[in-house]
């Protein structure tokens, strides 16, 4: 049987102990994957865009090999969760409370 190797194990203890509440390390650690995520989008879609054309051609549609390549290496990153967690256990995130006055 294959293990999969994107389902790692984490420590809640040491993901809690950053901010002394799990919650709120997930919730930041949920922030940072978004804004991964919305740069990583960004990324693939501006890259796409230069094949873009305004005529429907079908052998252009299944014979761009860049295209494929570029599609099928975003698909092999890392999730931008794991890269977030990551991040946040390494201590690479920055993040604070809005003060309520």
């Amino acid at each position: 049987m294959a293990v999969n190797p994107s389902i790692i194990a984490r420590d809640l203890d040491k993901i809690a102990a950053k901010t002394g509440n799990i919650y709120e390390s997930v919730y930041i650690a949920s922030q940072r994957a978004r804004q991964v995520a919305i740069k990583t989008k960004e990324e693939l879609t501006q890259k796409l865009g230069e094949f873009a054309s305004n005529i429907d051609n079908l052998e252009e549609i299944f014979e761009n090999r860049e295209q494929i390549e570029i599609s099928r290496f975003y698909e092999r990153q890392p999730k931008p969760t794991s890269v977030a967690l990551e991040e946040f256990i390494e201590d690479k995130v920055e993040y604070r409370w809005k003060d309520a006055e």
